[in-house]
C-alpha cells in the first residue's frame, strides 16, 4: 500500500521535470553592454500579426544584428520585446515572449 505515494510522488517529479525541460531557455550573458539599437523602418501593419523589433544578440563572442520579424498573434496577450537587461558587470538577455 506504500507504494501508490510513492509512485505518486515519481510520476509528479517526472512531470515537473518534463515541463521545465519544455519551457528551459537558454542563458545568454554579454561581458558588456550592447551597442544602440540601429534604425529600422517597421514594415505596414499586418493582420493577425505584431512586430517583433530587431535588436543586437550576442553571438561567438560578439554582437550580431538580428533584423525584426513579425510574431503571430496571442490572443489576449501583449508582445514583449527581447530586451538586455544588467546585472553587475554584465549584460543579461530576456527573450521576447508573451505577457
Amino acid at each position: 500500500m506504500r507504494r501508490k505515494p510513492l509512485r505518486s510522488l515519481l510520476v509528479a517529479t517526472l512531470l515537473a521535470a518534463t515541463a521545465s525541460a519544455a519551457f528551459a531557455q537558454e542563458v545568454i550573458i554579454a561581458p558588456h553592454a550592447p551597442p544602440p539599437p540601429r534604425v529600422e523602418t517597421m514594415p505596414p501593419p499586418r493582420a493577425g500579426y505584431a512586430w517583433d523589433p530587431g535588436h543586437w544578440r550576442w553571438e561567438h563572442g560578439a554582437y550580431v544584428w538580428a533584423p525584426g520579424h513579425w510574431q503571430p498573434i496571442r490572443t489576449g496577450y501583449r508582445w514583449v520585446p527581447g530586451h538586455w537587461v544588467q546585472h553587475g558587470p554584465n549584460w543579461h538577455w530576456v527573450q521576447g515572449h508573451w505577457a
